[in-house]
């Protein structure tokens, strides 16, 4: 960010963008990150709202579009300094967020796979030897194999129409 658009903002808006430097980034963990992104989306949003009702404003008094935003591009510099700082700090969060996730999931599948490995040698120690091909999906026999949402539909639809069929002829 080039000094002369860092001078066009206040002094808090300047504290905002400078949180945003990669080392400062660095130096944060998710919920701060959470927090530093609501607040420069927020100053984002302001600008943002403010470029297109001022210059929504000053179309009708100019009758042209161009001259009407001509005359806000000070605001409209403010939202653009505003949308970098918020794609950047979005990635960061994107990239913090997604590692979170990872660990979360791999000490989710350990602990599972330690319970179950547990749990199995303590039913039956040679079971929980054998590297059986189900992987943890319980086996199903009979009638409960062929059961799924598709083939339940269709055995309510077949007993839907026998029902009717039933009805028409009782009503003779």
């Amino acid at each position: 960010m080039t000094p002369k658009l860092l001078a066009m903002l206040n002094e808090a808006e300047q504290e905002l963008v400078r949180e945003t430097e990669p080392e400062q980034l660095a130096a944060l963990d998710e919920d701060e990150l959470l927090e530093l992104h609501t607040r420069v989306r927020r100053a984002r949003t302001k600008y943002t709202k403010l470029y297109r009702r001022r210059a929504g404003n000053q179309v009708a008094a100019e009758a042209s579009r161009g001259r009407a935003s001509a005359s806000n591009s000070r605001t409209r510099m403010k939202a653009e300094i505003f949308e970098d700082v918020l794609a950047t700090v979005s990635r960061r969060l994107a990239a913090v967020a997604k590692q979170s996730a990872a660990e979360l999931r791999a000490d989710r599948l350990a602990a599972a796979r330690g319970e179950r490995a547990g749990a199995a040698a303590a039913a039956d120690p040679a079971r929980a030897r054998s590297s059986g091909g189900s992987r943890g999906r319980s086996v199903k026999r009979g009638d409960d194999e062929l059961r799924s949402p598709i083939s339940k539909k269709a055995a309510a639809s077949t007993r839907a129409t026998g029902k009717r069929r039933q009805a028409t002829r009782d009503s003779r």
